[in-house]
């Protein structure tokens, strides 16, 4: 590439070039859903912002192995350490088994990434699939000396880890502040320390998630998956992990900490995070009372909403906003970005429309280099879009007749525009979508027409017969009998 691509690393907390340990080939881990309620407007962000990293870094010619893990068991009410598993605690209050609530889930989820045109990960491993992964992580640790079993159950110990290594790299905490602030849960006694994490826990009797391990049958820590997975499918070192920044502490300062206990070193060259998107300033969460799922934005059935917006306005709305940047949710800024999209893509079909001169009268040579110069800079999206909407004057100002492009120059719109627009950017037109559908559902009722028809001929039905050919045919249609039924076209 002309301008090397620059990425954000949140362990170094400046912009690097992206170099990749084992070129072409990139491995890129993000953290994927807990799967035990609907998908909401946070799980969109993550999904949108590394979905674009994948597409650009595909687009740039690596190899590129996605993988997006499923939490399906550890994810713990308090702190991740104490409290009853919330898979868990939904199956047994349904009275379900707890993979029929992660499969229930999982579905809604994966239909709700399509519907915002995200891609599939190359990988998607689940947490409750890698225990064995898990449990030799936690062997690891334990032989290395960073760890200690309690009552069954297997701890990190941060203190001692702290004395040769930096617990606090990637969120800059310091180890003294968090002896001094952390505050005692009940039943967490068993602990040297009140920061110690759990890499596995003894189950309760009650507790219906467990399997059997060196220390209890139990299941383990909340973030033993990411580190396990990680390496299993990614190797020892790998080049991007990503998540949102509510993750970086704990748990991806745990996965260090995890990563260098058991094999010496850190696995992750690049740590990526996407920034929340808020209302009214604050954090999205039920016990506010400011939850939407993403169902709820598509059908406008939340009291919060004033409209439905379609899944292209949302990831619009997303991409709109550099990724380590705040989003915050409201009515208008939805509205606004639906108008901005609805402006993009009737300047797109414009474009397809327009036809050449002999001369261009507007340079469109810049537009490439612009967009790249943005992807190049950390993934800047709001800039790419920007270029778009200029690009967009242009398309109408010839379409008017106050300007003019050859045809080199309007094959070259042409082909950014789509390029950035559709294929990186990863914008649908919905309104062709739709009329492909519409067209389908009409041709599937002509279809039924025509089979009701060859009934009533079988029956000798020849009335009902010559009336739906009679009719089909004044509006414009022509039926063609054949030995296995009916052909038809539009004139």
């Amino acid at each position: 590439m002309e301008h090397p691509f620059n990425i954000y690393n949140t362990l170094t907390r400046k912009k690097e070039q992206f170099v990749p340990l084992h070129a072409p080939h990139v491995g890129m881990y993000v953290c994927g859903p807990t799967v035990y309620g609907d998908a909401h407007l946070g799980h969109a962000r993550p999904a949108i912002t590394f979905d674009l990293l994948f597409r650009y870094l595909t687009h740039l010619g690596y190899k590129v192995r996605y993988v997006r893990n499923i939490t399906d068991v550890g994810h713990l009410e308090h702190d991740a350490d104490e409290g009853e598993d919330k898979i868990a605690k939904k199956a047994r209050l349904e009275q379900l088994e707890p993979m029929e609530v992660v499969q229930y889930y999982l579905v809604r989820y994966h239909h709700a990434m399509e519907a915002l045109n995200v891609l599939p990960p190359s990988i998607e491993p689940h947490a409750s699939g890698h225990i064995i992964e898990q449990i030799e992580l936690v062997k690891q640790i334990l032989a290395n000396g960073y760890a200690y079993e309690s009552e069954g159950s297997v701890y990190f110990d941060v203190a001692k880890y702290n004395q040769t290594h930096h617990y606090g790299t990637l969120s800059g905490r310091n180890i003294d502040d968090l002896l001094n602030t952390t505050r005692a849960l009940d039943g967490q006694e068993e602990k040297h320390n009140p920061i110690d994490f759990a890499l596995w826990k003894k189950a309760q009797p009650e507790h219906i998630m467990r399997w059997p391990s060196p220390w209890s049958d139990g299941f383990p820590g909340w973030h033993c998956e990411c580190t396990a997975m990680g390496r299993k499918y990614l190797g020892a070192h790998f080049d991007i992990h990503g998540g949102g920044m509510d993750l970086i502490f704990p748990h991806h300062e745990c996965e260090i900490a995890q990563a260098v206990a058991s094999q010496g070193d850190e696995m992750v060259h690049y740590w990526m995070h996407n920034n929340m998107i808020t209302i009214n300033g604050q954090k999205m969460g039920k016990s506010l009372g400011n939850f939407i799922t993403l169902d709820e934005f598509f059908s406008g059935s939340n009291p919060l909403l004033t409209q439905a917006y379609s899944p292209m306005t949302i990831r619009f709305f997303i991409l709109q906003a550099h990724y380590r940047s705040t989003v915050d949710f409201s009515n208008e800024a939805l509205q606004a970005a639906e108008k901005g999209l609805a402006r993009l893509m009737d300047a797109y079909s414009h474009l397809q429309k327009l036809q050449p001169s002999e001369t261009s009268s507007v340079d469109v040579k810049d537009l490439r280099r612009k967009c790249y110069e943005a992807m190049n800079d950390d993934l800047n999206s709001p800039i790419v879009i920007a270029h778009l909407f200029d690009a967009a004057r242009i398309i109408n100002s010839v379409k008017d007749g106050h300007a003019t492009l050859s045809a080199e120059d309007l094959k070259e719109l042409q082909n950014v525009f789509h390029l950035f627009l559709f294929g990186i950017l990863g914008m649908k037109d919905e309104a062709a979508s739709a009329d492909a559908n519409r067209y389908e559902a009409f041709g599937k009722a002509i279809d039924l027409l025509l089979a009701i028809r060859q009934q009533a001929k079988a029956n000798k039905d020849w009335a009902t017969s010559d009336r739906i050919r009679n009719e089909l045919t004044a509006l414009g249609f022509t039926i063609k009998d054949t030995k296995d039924g009916a052909e038809w076209k539009i004139n």
